[in-house]
């Protein structure tokens, strides 16, 4: 995967860089606008896209006075326009279509890519040929296509800066150094809310304590996913992707206090880490001004203050989200796309209440045991698969849940 090139890039200029967000409404989103908004010298907002939160969507338009913005649908975007201020007439652009236009606007060096689930790939994809600097957040582009994103940046010179914090930290953890002497990856985790619950408790919990991450502030989606450690699962498959490493040469293990974002070990026995208080502006800072930091204002880490960091291997057993997602790649992409369509059903059907926790991880497994084998090379392909799936985990839901009352 193609990061950066030295910073003979033209897109990496010192000066003012222009930006476009897709997902500002977004846990992401807001946290890069905050960003944006304690460097205005840096950073100059061109647009904005925030599909169905269309109130929020005003108001940052009204803040930062963006020329471009995305909303869902006609209507949304006639309910925005009737939001916006007197004599701002902005382009309101909309559906997916309107999203991969934001994201190749060719006066934009920087696109922010922090839309949830599949609905990103195709505007990630976007601003990847057009040749932009793509802030990627949305992990589950790489997860549907990695390789397709390499092939891609390769092409169009595209620069491809990691926002997840644990893929940011490895970032800096390997820049600088000749990566052929990179032995192992190893992505930090938190274990979420459950982590110390025996599997019995774990039948039992509520979507509210699902939600409740201990140290992070994050959407829904990713809170469900940090709660199974799908997230995890999600992440090896992306460090794959993004750093060339081999699917056994990537390691997890369980930081509770969420100090350390990832860890990078070099040939010689020795590991670099990135350290740092929980707060996604710290990796967003870091893309959105690379080679650059930009001030947050966020309070810094005291190690004096926190005393002790703890480190344990996570439980497969509790949580089989990681070896499924391992399985996945082993298998290949097709794997790889019923696995991250499987998971975004199941996790909104738990947050329905339509099935438990244990039950997310039990339908991707009944997913994964007959999905195809092989490789995608083509978004279509890929997202025609993606919908499938998604039909096909929606009706075992529903099937499951009709036989349960059968046996009332």
């Amino acid at each position: 995967m193609k990061y950066i090139s030295g910073l003979a890039s033209a897109h990496l200029h010192s000066g003012q860089r222009v930006l476009s967000i897709l997902g500002s409404t977004g846990s992401i989103g807001m946290s890069a606008l905050r960003i944006a908004a304690k460097n205005p010298e840096k950073l100059r907002v061109h647009s904005l896209a925030g599909a169905r939160n269309v109130k929020l969507l005003a108001e940052q338009a009204a803040r930062f006075r963006p020329a471009h913005l995305g909303v869902l649908d006609a209507a949304g975007a006639d309910e925005l326009r009737r939001m916006l201020p007197v004599g701002y007439a902005p382009h309101i652009h909309t559906g997916q279509d309107g999203y991969m236009t934001l994201a190749a606007l060719p006066e934009v060096d920087l696109v922010l890519a922090a839309q949830v689930g599949a609905a990103g790939l195709m505007p990630a994809l976007a601003a990847a040929r057009a040749g932009k600097v793509l802030c990627l957040a949305n992990k589950e582009a790489l997860v549907l296509a990695g390789e397709l994103f390499r092939r891609i940046a390769g092409e169009s010179g595209c620069v491809i800066l990691p926002v997840d914090s644990e893929h940011n930290a490895l970032f800096q953890a390997v820049m600088g150094h000749d990566g052929r002497q990179v032995r192992r990856l190893i992505l930090t985790a938190s274990g979420g809310p459950f982590r110390t619950k025996s599997a019995k408790a774990l039948e039992c919990v509520t979507p509210e304590q699902a939600l409740a991450h201990p140290n992070w502030s994050m959407g829904a989606k990713i809170s469900i996913d940090s709660a199974t450690m799908m997230n995890k699962g999600l992440e090896i498959i992306e460090a794959v992707h993004l750093y060339g490493m081999a699917p056994q040469e990537v390691d997890v293990v369980v930081h509770p206090q969420s100090i350390v974002h990832s860890l990078a070990e070099y040939e010689d026995g020795s590991q670099l880490a990135h350290l740092g208080i929980p707060d996604m502006e710290i990796p967003i800072g870091y893309c959105l001004g690379y080679p650059e930091r930009l001030q947050t204002g966020l309070e810094p880490l005291n190690l004096a203050r926190i005393g002790t960091l703890t480190f344990e291997a996570p439980d497969a057993g509790r949580f089989p989200c990681l070896d499924l997602a391992r399985t996945a790649l082993r298998e290949g992409t097709a794997h790889c796309v019923v696995l991250n369509a499987a998971n975004e059903v199941a996790v909104q059907a738990f947050l329905d209440r339509r099935i438990s926790f244990p039950g997310i991880a039990l339908l991707i497994e009944d997913m994964l045991a007959t999905a195809p084998r092989g490789e995608f090379h083509d978004p279509e392909s890929i997202l025609a698969l993606d919908r499938e799936a998604r039909r096909t985990a929606d009706a075992a839901i529903g099937e499951s849940r009709a036989q349960a009352r059968q046996h009332l």
